[in-house]
């Protein structure tokens, strides 16, 4: 058992009594897909206000806040798929619905994010495209894993997965928050920019030397 499925184990722990407490309730899991997004849209909200105000110490206060409000809404992205599961309430759109919210959800907020760093003094304006390069790896990781799924390849490999991205996200913002230092914010975007594009081509060379295999063993039959 890998780090990723025993952290996933313990947090089922936690919040399956919320889970069955939601499917009471008749709450469905498109509801906590839209509610995390919405908890990203908050957060990017605060980022927004941190970059109009980076001159100004409570600039700090509005990241570490719009961190705190990213790993809340992380678990949101947990709830619904577990809550899909345990109440029988599982959709092909509820799956597409989720991959979308997912994706809208970290491109605001890392969109949030570099405008932090385009509008600090010019020393950070290449953490601004840093930022963005770490948008692109995001997108890339998911849209390779998609592109491969499309072709019957199963397409989990990588380091800088999407519960990474967001911890890392999160943590570093936080952290940034409460000690007034954008270092901690720019090292967290370091790592995803060039973590994530490093997944991406990960997958790429994965699904290449799947889809070699296939064509070999096609090659075989004729």
């Amino acid at each position: 058992m890998n780090y990723r499925d025993y952290l996933q184990k313990v947090i089922y722990v936690i919040i399956n009594p919320v889970i069955k407490l939601m499917i009471r309730l008749g709450i469905t899991p498109d509801i906590i897909t839209t509610g995390g997004f919405i908890g990203n849209l908050v957060a990017t909200w605060f980022f927004i206000e941190a970059a109009l105000h980076i001159s100004e110490p409570v600039a700090y206060r509005w990241i570490g806040w719009g961190g705190a409000i990213i790993l809340f809404a992380g678990l949101f992205d947990m709830m619904d798929g577990r809550l899909a599961r345990m109440g029988g309430m599982s959709s092909t759109f509820g799956a597409l619905w989720d991959s979308t919210l997912d994706r809208y959800s970290e491109l605001v907020t890392l969109f949030g994010i570099c405008l932090v760093f385009l509008k600090a003094p010019d020393e950070w304006f290449w953490m601004g495209i840093m930022t963005f390069a770490a948008m692109v790896g995001s997108v890339m990781v998911s849209y390779v894993r998609a592109r491969a799924e499309g072709l019957d390849i199963e397409c989990k490999v990588g380091l800088m997965q999407r519960p990474e991205r967001v911890v890392v996200t999160a943590i570093v913002a936080i952290i940034s928050g409460l000690t007034a230092n954008l270092w901690w914010l720019a090292g967290g975007m370091i790592l995803i920019a060039v973590l994530a594009n490093v997944t991406a081509f990960w997958r790429i060379m994965h699904c290449y030397k799947e889809l070699s295999k296939r064509d070999a063993s096609k090659d075989k039959t004729l």
